[in-house]
């Protein structure tokens, strides 16, 4: 039989995303907390000349059309189009507030902190290594991805769909995989492990190699449920080793650092990280009123000389300096509008997500109480906002609301939802806080079981099974029962 070994080529229609510069930069500033839009904004203010702060000196300056020079000529937009940048007038301000607050307000209620975020401290480590653009691109957005424990909770099949859709960026399961085994190799030992017990393995794998670091390596790799559970008699029988034995390995896996990024998170003189909030929100009785924490934030706008620069290279367009020149110079003007329009972008974003929030969870704002908070998904935000998930997700990530109450993460206000004896929709939240009170108030020589936990709050109008107790128990690290003793 003679195989055909013709080849045939066929067409397919496919469909790709891709983002252009200006979206791809729109995506970072908008997950960006306060304190890293700050840096943006000041390394775009050293990168671009033609982008520049507002203050009152630049404020009142403008293109004088009485200027001789100016009346040489008349400029037509065919001529040279300055499209939104003809006058300072013409630019939006970006810092879109629905309250305002004086300066003096605002800096006596909100600590601003100087410390370095963790993120940062990978990312300066991070210049030590040869890396290709590609594998320091990636790198950098896994390290973005950590939680504030220093884990990557998302699987890296997420990621790379992330990275294609919203970056533009091709790469595989497998290419993330070998970025992340190299950034876990940075300060401190554990950072960018996917699980607890992962972490606790990178950072055994750190130490000198002794019997007993071999011990704790194998409790951890092959018993880590008995590890956990604190199953002793177990874990020493299985292991054929002595009680003390095993007492002296588990007394040193208890030194590790459960939260690596926690640590690594820690301010200068051991000082803890202030959270800086991205939103202020107070209410006077039954009005509340919501802002963005744009205190230290610049206001910014196209540079005065750049346009005069541009106009003047345009009356001698015809030659090819000056053509060139105008080209530089519009590219500059571009990239500073473009640079300011993502900015404006983010804050209408973020205000009209937090907009819809406090809307939702009207209640809690007004008493504080986190058992009014209603059930509330991602999928709420964006049909409210119109939005996409992703985008509430990006806002949700990393930012943080201050309120007469505290300071929350945005985080704090979602949560799923279930309907109680009496029809009503509840929060989760508020079945955890039952939880955690009937566990409180237990009697500690007969700690109730999940199956008895299960009935008592059936009792308080909360029809949850015994699983469900199980599994919000272990989201409180509240122990089993007979751990609880």
């Amino acid at each position: 039989m003679v195989q055909d070994s013709r080849q045939q080529q066929t067409q397919a229609l496919q469909q790709k995303q891709t983002l252009s510069a200006q979206q791809v930069m729109a995506v970072r500033l908008l997950e960006s907390p306060i304190i890293e839009l700050e840096n943006k904004i000041r390394a775009e203010l050293l990168d671009n000349p033609a982008l520049e702060e507002k203050n009152e000196l630049s404020s009142t300056e403008e293109l004088n059309p009485a200027d001789p020079s100016v009346e040489e000529e008349t400029l037509t937009a065919q001529e040279i189009d300055l499209g939104d940048y003809k006058t300072e007038d013409d630019i939006p301000d970006y810092k879109l507030q629905i309250r305002n607050y004086s300066n003096e307000e605002q800096a006596e209620n909100i600590p601003f902190s100087e410390s370095v975020t963790f993120q940062e401290t990978l990312k300066q480590q991070l210049q030590e290594l040869t890396l290709n653009p590609q594998e320091k691109g990636l790198a950098e957005y896994l390290i973005c991805s950590f939680d504030d424990d220093g884990f990557i909770r998302k699987s890296l099949t997420d990621l790379t769909d992330e990275l294609a859709i919203y970056m533009d960026i091709e790469t595989s399961s497998e290419e993330l995989e070998r970025i992340l085994h190299i950034l876990q190799e940075l300060e401190p030992a554990g950072i960018g492990a996917r699980s607890l017990q992962e972490c606790l393995l990178i950072q055994l794998g750190r130490k000198e190699k002794t019997p007993l670091l071999e011990l704790q390596q194998q409790i951890i790799q092959n018993y880590y449920t008995e590890f956990t559970n604190k199953h002793w008699d177990k874990l020493a029988k299985r292991l054929k080793i002595s009680t003390e034995k095993l007492e002296e390995a588990i007394k040193e896996i208890t030194k590790l650092n459960p939260r690596p990024g926690s640590a690594l998170g820690e301010s200068i003189n051991g000082l803890f990280q202030q959270i800086i909030p991205d939103f202020i929100i107070e209410n006077d009785e039954d009005n509340i009123t919501c802002s963005l924490n744009n205190q230290q934030t610049p206001s910014l706008h196209i540079s005065n000389e750049y346009l005069a620069m541009v106009q003047e290279q345009a009356r001698h367009k015809k030659d090819r300096n000056a053509k060139n020149a105008l080209l530089f110079l519009k590219q500059k003007i571009d990239a500073a509008q473009g640079f300011i329009n993502a900015i404006e972008e983010r804050q209408s974003t973020l205000l009209r997500t937090m907009q819809a929030i406090i809307k939702r969870q009207t209640a809690f704002f007004l008493e504080g109480d986190e058992t009014l908070l209603r059930p509330m998904i991602l999928k709420d935000i964006a049909e409210d906002t119109g939005l996409d998930i992703s985008t509430i997700s990006r806002v949700n990530n990393s930012k943080y609301a201050q309120t007469n109450f505290g300071i929350y993460p945005l985080k704090f206000f979602f949560s799923d939802g279930y309907t109680s004896n009496t029809g009503e929709e509840r929060s989760t939240r508020e079945i955890k806080k039952n939880l955690q009170e009937l566990i409180a108030k237990e009697d500690k020589k007969a700690p109730l079981s999940d199956d008895e936990l299960s009935i008592q709050l059936k009792k308080l109008g909360f029809p949850v099974a015994r699983r469900t107790v199980a599994k919000y128990r272990q989201q409180l690290s509240i122990p089993v029962a007979r751990l609880r003793k």
